[in-house]
């Protein structure tokens, strides 16, 4: 999907995905053509860094384990239903690389990193894996993490509201057709709740 979505120029900067959906090809794609990535992995994930002050090297929980206290802050991935969805973060850049050397679109220097998600409550960790811009801060980064949460609510409105997954289909391209129509519905449903929400033009 996303390699179509690159072959056709859908304009876009960024990918964020859960682990579920794993790493490797992926990653290999977006850095070709020369797009930023968050994407989820699991504790075992191994990473190592080199030529940044910071030496890791291992796991992403025995990285998490190591790393000081004082190099966790507590960053807003957005608003959700009950206020600022606050977590602890910690952002370990892993290496400087030059986007020539994967044959990337644009040329110039990315830096591969570990973001780490530390939920407040019960201390529960999640990893991703980054690729961004050299100087792009840790709060862009949470920040396009945070975007899932919208797409995750969306995807559970149209299963509620419009039936997403109430089909029976028995092959991939009737799958697909169902899924279409109705991301097409929610689309237009979503632009008309827009303007119907929209602030009234103030009188003169």
């Amino acid at each position: 999907m996303i390699e179509r979505a690159i072959a056709s120029d859908v304009p876009f900067s960024w990918v964020a995905a859960d682990s579920v959906y794993g790493v490797g090809d992926i990653e290999m794609a977006l850095k070709r053509a020369a797009k930023g990535y968050v994407l989820g992995v699991n504790a075992n994930h191994p990473f190592n860094s080199w030529g940044k002050p910071l030496a890791v090297a291992g796991a992403a929980k025995d990285i998490a384990e190591a790393l000081p206290e004082n190099a966790w802050r507590r960053l807003s991935t957005g608003d959700g239903t009950k206020g600022a969805r606050l977590h602890d973060w910690v952002y370990v850049e892993l290496a400087d690389l030059d986007a020539d050397d994967f044959d990337a679109t644009f040329p110039g220097i990315w830096t591969r990193g570990l973001l780490i998600r530390c939920n407040i409550a019960d201390g529960d960790l999640a990893f991703f894996s980054t690729w961004c811009p050299i100087g792009t801060s840790m709060e862009k980064l949470v920040a396009v993490e945070g975007h899932r949460w919208a797409i995750e609510d969306s995807f559970e409105t149209a299963k509620n509201e419009l039936g997403l997954d109430h089909n029976e289909t028995r092959s991939w391209h009737g799958w697909h057709r169902h899924v279409s129509l109705v991301m097409l519905a929610f689309a237009m449903m979503a632009t008309i709740r827009h303007h119907a929400n929209a602030a009234p033009p103030q009188k003169a």
